[in-house]
């Protein structure tokens, strides 16, 4: 019978949460209701040091606005709780005991000196990265090389100690990743990591395996950066008798900066000028403030769909893809070894994309809202009908008021390169007649406009394209912008004749040259 799935996305609350965090619970996600499986949220705070106020309610805001459900969480529970590492604190040690007793495992009592003494020692004797392990292990203050009396001596009087990982001296450790195969990794090269700390606190690693084993986790899916551990992480299943129902790995490609060099990190969206979170962030300790993606106008089915394609591909052309269709598709076969390059053109494109997908009278809500904070108000329909005209020409929602704010505010000062190339006598000539003839149209719209202004050009021997610009720049003081009749149709006849006659007034210079 075959496991039920279950992943989990286990981050630390030391900050806000990464794009590439982000990501890593976004596939995890997918997986899981691609099979019918479960999301589980683990918040991993062993590191009580580096825990950061607010971190945690971030993580939550970040995902819930990315739409990312959870099935089990420290805010909504599950039958493995408690979900926080810290609360799970008693339960470690036990585990810990039972790696020592099966001669997997040691107590060690070194100080910090004499663990900088060892470090400077094999500094001095060439050795390339100085570690803790199968060799030095025995020239140092540990269950292993001192006698068992005083071991216990020590335990005895509360002697602070930590438990260390016994890694075997000469031996090929094999782990078959999803992604990238089969990876080996000689012994030789992993240190005897720290398991529980001298504060009674488990590392990252122990905490890991034994909640990822009580929790039934299945696969686990996340960064690259956390492939060196896992051979050390299957030695720990080996150990503790649990390799039969190992998970399967799957370690996530880097992302990487825009030209390619390296991890992309938050300075360099401060550099480049562009959010590397989910959500803004105020740094509790400094007040440093970071954007994100929300507050820069991002939508989330389109910032969700541009993080999939960060490391995986459908196999096809097709890039827009809802969550649902992105939950049909998807598979950790078709995600690349190799780094993704972080591209934020193509972010905007895929907020654009779905800003004109929707509806005319859902955009025309950005619009309204952002008259109501200029104390402007209109009509809804007339907020739909500019949302039409303006949603090829946006990318972000905050882009409706500016880029059709002349809807509402006569311009007070005109493009002065069009005005030098496109205002002359002969064009003044046909917006007088223009202005002067519109009252008489019974029907005022875009078609009857037209109509009019291409019947006065004609008495003036001129075309269309001779007077356009000249005319957009006195209606809207824009050089471009989205249909021009369509423009005067909304703005209505009152307000066209009374910027025409502002404009032939204000740009008489250029007119006379």
């Amino acid at each position: 019978m075959e496991r039920e799935v279950r992943v989990r996305f286990a981050p630390s609350p030391t900050g806000p949460l990464h794009i590439g965090g982000v990501r890593t619970a976004l596939y995890n996600y997918l997986l899981a209701r691609k099979t019918g499986g479960k999301m589980i949220l683990r918040i991993e705070d062993t590191d009580q040091n580096r825990f950061v106020p607010g971190a945690e309610d971030y993580i939550r805001e970040s995902l819930e606005w990315c739409g990312i459900e959870l099935d089990e969480s420290p805010w909504n529970g599950g039958p493995y709780a408690p979900y926080r590492q810290s609360e799970r604190k008693p339960m470690y040690m036990q585990y810990a005991l039972q790696l020592v007793e099966a001669g997997h495992a040691y107590y060690a009592f070194d100080t910090a000196e004499e663990l900088e003494e060892m470090r400077e020692r094999l500094k001095a004797a060439k050795v390339a990265t100085p570690q803790y392990n199968a060799i030095t292990r025995m020239t140092m203050k540990n269950s292993l090389t001192l006698p068992e009396d005083e071991v216990k001596k020590r335990l005895d009087s509360g002697e602070p100690y930590v438990i260390r990982l016994k890694v075997p001296r000469k031996e090929e450790i094999r782990l078959k990743d999803l992604i990238r195969g089969w990876v080996m990794v000689h012994s030789s090269s992993i240190d005897d990591k720290v398991l529980m700390k001298s504060d009674g606190m488990p590392t990252y690693h122990l905490a890991n395996i034994v909640d990822d084993h009580l929790m039934k986790i299945t696969h686990v899916i996340r960064g690259e950066e956390w492939l060196p551990s896992a051979p050390l992480h299957v030695l720990l299943y080996r150990y503790l008798g649990w390799e039969d129902t190992m998970p399967e790995f799957a370690h996530l490609p880097l992302l990487l900066k825009p030209d390619g060099n390296g991890k992309l990190s938050k300075r360099d969206g401060d550099k480049l000028g562009f959010p590397v979170f989910p959500l803004r962030w105020q740094d509790p300790n400094t007040g440093e403030i970071s954007s994100g993606y929300r507050e820069s106008g991002y939508l989330p089915e389109a910032f969700v769909n541009f993080l999939a394609f960060l490391g995986w591909n459908p196999g096809t052309s097709q890039e827009i893809f809802s969550l649902k269709e992105l939950i049909d598709e998807f598979s950790v076969e078709r995600i690349g070894k190799s780094g993704t390059r972080f591209d934020i053109q193509k972010a905007r494109w895929f907020n654009e994309q779905y800003l004109r997908a929707k509806p005319d009278n859902e955009l025309a809500n950005y619009l309204i809202k952002a008259l109501a904070e200029h104390n402007i108000t209109t009509t809804p329909e007339k907020a739909e009908k500019i949302a039409g005209l303006m949603k090829e020409r946006v990318s972000f929602p905050q882009d409706f008021w500016q880029e059709a704010k002349y809807f509402f505010i006569a311009p007070e000062e005109y493009n002065e390169k069009v005005a030098s190339k496109k205002w002359n006598s002969q064009s003044v000539a046909v917006f007088e007649d223009f202005k002067n003839e519109l009252p008489s149209l019974q029907d005022f719209n875009a078609d009857t406009v037209k109509e009019l202004l291409v019947g006065i050009l004609e008495r003036h021997g001129m075309k269309i394209g001779q007077v356009m610009q000249a005319l957009r720049l006195a209606v809207t003081g824009a050089e471009a912008g989205p249909d021009l009749m369509q423009i005067i149709e909304v703005i209505g006849r009152e307000e066209t004749i009374q910027r025409i006659e502002t404009a032939i007034s204000k740009l008489s210079s250029y007119a006379s040259a």
